[in-house]
């Protein structure tokens, strides 16, 4: 059996509250250094022969303590990035957001593909790609992939044959979160969920 797990690395500092998306220069917070810290716990006593993280600094920086309890060097796949988002940027404060502007609304024209952003689909290929390349890198043993809530939340839906799309709000994928796909060589045979971190940011803006 090789396991690939799926981490969603921690909170991020963002005071500004804007969609960051795929933009460079977002690190963790306090709060999310101490969760990347709480996995790499979590995970300290696993046999993960690898790590490999999205491009993005918040990803990056949540692999590190993992990669360190391992003795290893951080990877990287672009395959792990970040979901694609029109609204990237914009901020959503209540009251003072990109949705409260009509120029907005055309994005919003279809929640199935979405319009506003990269399709599910894509998003799922891009991620089992990238799963798959990790479960290469070390047969019988454990990786650790840290990506982001929605590429993991539609691998996640895509790996059990659910719709793709789905009301955010009920993504199970929090800040931290360990998702664990079991293979017995390249068939999936198994997946959990974990919260090390504790049942955080369920919704984050950027994601």
């Amino acid at each position: 059996m090789t396991i690939v797990h799926l981490v969603r690395h921690g909170e991020v500092h963002n005071p500004e509250k804007v969609l960051y998306g795929r933009r460079h220069g977002y690190r963790l917070s306090d709060l999310g250094e101490a969760q990347a810290k709480t996995v790499a716990v979590h995970l300290g006593e696993n046999d993960v022969a690898a790590v490999v993280a999205s491009p993005l600094l918040r990803a990056q920086q949540t692999a590190q303590p993992i990669a360190d309890a391992h003795g290893v060097e951080i990877g990287t796949d672009e395959g792990l990035i970040e979901s694609g988002n029109l609204f990237e940027g914009k901020r959503f404060a209540v009251g003072d957001g990109a949705l409260k502007r009509p120029q907005a609304w055309r994005l919003l024209r279809d929640p199935f593909t979405p319009s506003w952003g990269e399709p599910y689909l894509a998003i799922a290929h891009r991620m089992l790609g990238a799963v798959h390349a990790a479960r290469e890198l070390a047969p019988g043993r454990e990786v650790v992939c840290v990506s982001h809530q929605l590429p993991v939340w539609t691998l996640r839906r895509y790996l059990l044959g659910q719709r793709l799309w789905h009301d955010p709000r009920r993504r199970q994928c929090s800040l931290a979160s360990v998702t664990s796909i079991e293979f017995t060589g390249a068939r999936m045979t198994g997946l959990r969920y974990a919260e090390p971190a504790g049942a955080s940011g369920a919704m984050v803006t950027g994601a």
